[in-house]
C-alpha cells in the first residue's frame, strides 16, 4: 500500500482511543499500513442501525488494504462488500464503484467474490468441471482460458477426481469445496469467505487457509474471512471483532487475544491453543519467554518434549485390552445395530458411488458418541440410515433387535425414538411460529393438543430459549436459534437417540459450546443417547465418550475418545487432527514421563499435568 492511500468519508462516525469523534463529509482518512488514521490517531468505523460503510477507495484505484488478509464477524457487512445487500444509509465502495449504483453490479461482484456458508446456494452445474466454468463464463472469458482456470481451481481446492460428477451427489464438504473453486476461477480481486470452512474436516479447513493465504501473497488478492473458528484467526494480518452490528474492536490476532474482556463480551473464546499457554503459564510448566515464542500447537509440542525430556524415552503403546475399557456393555437386542451395511448411491447408473462399504456399528442408549472422518467419508449417509431416511442396499439395520425393513415394522415410530437434526436447521424448519414449528412432530404421535404442546413448551426451556420466541416465526432466528428450535422439535417427540450433523458449524464459540453443554445434560439427566458428526475434534475430544472414526464408507476405528487421539500419525492420514491436550499428553508420554493419556477434556488434561508436576516436584 503507498504511503498516500486513503478512503474517503460519508456520512460515517468513528471511533478512536479517545471516544467516538463525527468526521465530515469528504474527509480523507489515511491508510496507515493495516488501520484508518484521523490526524495521525488509529480509527475504526462504528456500525448502528443498519448503516453500514466501508470503503475500499484509494488514490491508485486498487482498492482499500488490497493484498491484507482482514478478518471479520459478521456476514450481513460481507454482503454489503459483495452488493447482495446495499446500506440503507451511507455508501459502500468496492473498486471505487458505488454498490448502490445498477450498472456497477456485476463489476463488484467480479471484483469481490462470495463464498457462502451452504454451498447449495451457489451451485447451478449439472457436473463439478461445470459450475466452476459458470463464473468465468458469465464474464466472457475465451474458452481454452475458462478451462485452464477451471484446472487451476480443481487443483487448489484438491477436487479434480470429481470434476465429472454431479454437485448433487457430493457430500456437504465437497460442495463447498467447489463453490470455492467456483469463485477462485473468476480471478477476483478480493474473496469474502462467509463460514465457508465450517463444514470442511480439518486437513481441508488448513488447506483452504493456506490457499487463502497463498492468493494473498501471491497475487495480492484481498481475503475478507468471516469465521467462529478462533485458530483460523491465527492467520489472519488484521482482526476486526463485530457484535450487533458495531465494530467493537480491531487489531492484530495477538492484541485481540489480549482483550480478554471483549471477547467475552462478544461471546468469543481464546483459541484452544492459548487457553492452554494461559494454563501451562500460570502452573509454571513454561515460562513467559517461551509463551512468547509459541505460536502454533507444534511450537507448544517441540518447548514441551525439548524441556521435560527423560535421558530414557519410553514410546508410548496402547494394548489392545485397553479399548474396550471404558465402553458401556452393549446387548445385541438393544439400540441400533447396523450389521454389514452398505450403501451405493445411483446403483446401476454410470455415476454410481458406493457411500457405506461393510459397515457394522452397535449404539445403546445413553451414550455419547462422535462420528468423524475426513469430507465425504460417509458420515452423513450413515446418520440417516439410523432412523431410516435410507434403505441399506446391503446388510441390515436393526432397531431394539428387529430389522426396520420387515413390513410389519413401524418406521414412523422409529423416527420419533431417533431423531435426526441435519447440517442445516433450516431445511426442518417450516411452521409459521416457533411453537408450532415444535408442535409439529408430537402432533403426529396421536397424542392430544394439550399434551402436544406441553412437550413443545418443555423442550424449548431444555434447548435454552425464552418464551418470548413462541411466537416468533423460526426462518427469522439467527442460526444458532434454529439449531435449538430444529433440536427442540426432535426432543418434542421424546426420543431415546438423538442424531446431530454438524450442529456447531457457523456458531460462534459461545452459542456453539452452550448448544454442547445442553446435549451433555441431556445425555447425563436423560439418559438420550447423543450421535454427533463433527469436524471440530476439540469439541469431540470435550463431549464424546465414545469415537467412530470414518473413511472411505468404512469404519476405521470405534474406540473411547482418549484412545482415538493416541492415534496422531493415522488420523492425520485421514485428513483428521489430535486436538492440543490429547498432543501435549500423548508428547510428555512419548518422551519418558510419567503421565496418564487416558484424558480428553481440558479440565482433565489440566489436572492430570498438575498431577504429573507435583509427583515431579517441579
Amino acid at each position: 500500500m503507498n504511503h498516500n492511500s486513503y478512503i474517503t468519508v460519508k456520512r460515517a462516525k468513528f471511533k478512536t482511543i479517545s471516544g467516538e469523534v463525527n468526521i465530515p463529509y469528504g474527509t480523507k482518512l489515511e491508510v496507515g499500513g493495516n488501520v484508518l488514521l484521523y490526524n495521525g490517531k488509529p480509527v475504526c468505523a462504528v456500525f448502528s442501525d443498519c448503516a453500514y460503510e466501508f470503503f475500499a477507495q484509494n488514490d491508485d484505484g486498487q482498492g482499500l488494504l488490497r493484498g491484507k488478509l482482514i478478518q471479520t464477524i459478521k456476514s450481513t457487512l460481507a454482503k454489503h462488500m459483495n452488493a447482495l445487500l446495499v446500506p440503507s444509509d451511507g455508501t459502500m465502495w468496492v473498486d471505487g464503484m458505488d454498490t448502490k449504483e445498477d450498472e456497477h453490479l456485476w463489476d463488484v461482484r467480479q471484483s469481490a467474490g462470495m463464498v457462502f456458508q451452504n454451498p447449495d446456494n451457489q451451485i447451478v452445474g449439472n457436473l463439478v468441471e461445470e459450475d466452476i466454468a459458470f463464473g468465468p463464463e458469465n464474464l466472457g472469458i475465451p474458452t481454452a482460458d475458462i478451462w485452464n482456470r477451471v484446472d487451476e481451481a480443481l487443483d487448489k481446492t484438491g477436487m479434480e477426481a470429481f470434476r465429472n460428477q454431479s454437485p448433487n451427489h457430493l457430500s456437504g464438504g465437497q460442495k463447498q469445496r467447489v463453490a470455492i473453486a467456483g469463485v477462485l476461477a473468476m480471478h477476483p480481486k478480493c474473496i469474502i469467505f462467509d463460514e465457508s470452512t465450517a463444514m470442511l474436516d480439518p486437513q481441508g479447513r488448513r488447506n483452504i487457509i493456506d490457499v487463502a493465504r497463498g492468493l494473498q501473497q501471491e497475487y495480492g488478492i484481498t481475503i475478507l474471512l468471516i469465521t467462529h473458528h478462533m485458530d483460523e484467526v491465527l492467520a489472519a494480518d488484521h482482526v476486526f471483532v463485530m457484535k450487533d452490528g458495531r465494530i467493537m474492536g480491531q487489531g492484530t490476532p495477538m492484541e485481540i487475544f489480549a482483550q480478554h474482556k471483549l471477547l467475552e463480551e462478544c461471546g468469543l473464546r481464546l483459541p484452544v491453543l492459548y487457553q492452554y499457554l494461559d494454563f501451562l503459564e500460570q502452573e509454571q510448566i513454561i515460562d513467559s519467554v517461551a509463551y512468547r515464542n509459541i505460536h502454533n500447537v507444534e511450537d507448544l509440542i517441540t518447548e514441551m518434549t525439548r524441556r521435560y525430556q527423560k535421558e530414557q524415552a519410553d514410546q508410548t503403546e496402547f494394548p489392545n485390552d485397553l479399548i474396550g475399557e471404558i465402553q458401556v456393555e452393549r446387548n445385541a437386542g438393544e439400540g441400533i445395530l447396523l450389521n454389514h451395511v452398505s450403501y451405493v448411491y445411483n446403483k446401476g447408473f454410470a455415476d454410481e458411488r458406493t457411500a457405506l462399504n461393510d459397515v457394522n456399528l452397535h449404539i445403546t442408549k445413553g451414550e455419547f458418541v462422535a462420528v468423524i472422518g475426513h469430507t465425504g467419508s460417509g458420515k452423513s449417509t450413515l446418520m440417516q440410515h439410523l432412523n431410516g431416511l435410507y434403505t441399506a442396499t446391503e446388510g441390515t439395520v436393526y432397531y431394539n433387535g428387529q430389522d426396520i425393513a420387515d413390513h410389519d415394522f413401524s418406521i414412523k415410530q422409529l423416527r420419533q425414538k431417533v431423531g435426526l437434526v441435519f447440517q442445516y436447521p433450516e431445511y426442518q424448519l417450516f411452521a409459521e411460529t416457533v411453537e408450532k414449528d415444535v408442535c409439529f412432530g408430537p402432533e403426529n404421535m396421536d397424542i392430544s393438543k394439550v399434551e402436544a404442546q406441553k412437550r413443545a413448551y418443555e423442550a424449548i426451556e431444555a434447548v435454552g430459549l425464552p418464551d418470548t420466541i413462541y411466537d416468533c416465526s423460526p426462518l427469522q432466528l439467527s442460526g444458532g436459534q434454529k439449531r435449538r428450535v430444529a433440536i427442540a422439535g426432535i426432543l418434542a417427540m421424546q426420543p431415546d437417540y438423538l442424531v446431530l450433523d454438524e450442529p456447531t458449524a457457523g456458531l460462534d464459540p459461545y452459542s456453539a459450546e452452550k448448544l454442547l453443554e445442553m446435549l451433555k445434560d441431556l445425555q447425563v439427566r436423560q439418559g438420550i443417547a447423543i450421535i454427533l458428526v463433527s469436524h471440530s475434534m476439540e469439541e469431540v475430544a470435550e463431549y464424546a465418550d465414545r469415537i467412530v472414526v470414518m473413511d472411505q464408507g468404512k469404519i476405521c476405528f470405534d474406540e473411547p475418545t482418549w484412545k482415538v487421539f493416541t492415534r496422531k500419525q493415522e488420523l492425520e492420514e485421514l485428513g483428521l487432527a489430535v486436538p492440543t491436550g490429547n498432543r501435549i499428553l500423548n508428547a510428555l508420554k512419548n518422551v519418558g514421563n510419567d503421565i496418564d493419556v487416558k484424558h480428553s477434556t481440558k479440565e482433565e488434561v489440566c489436572g492430570e499435568l498438575i498431577r504429573w508436576k507435583q509427583k515431579e516436584g517441579r
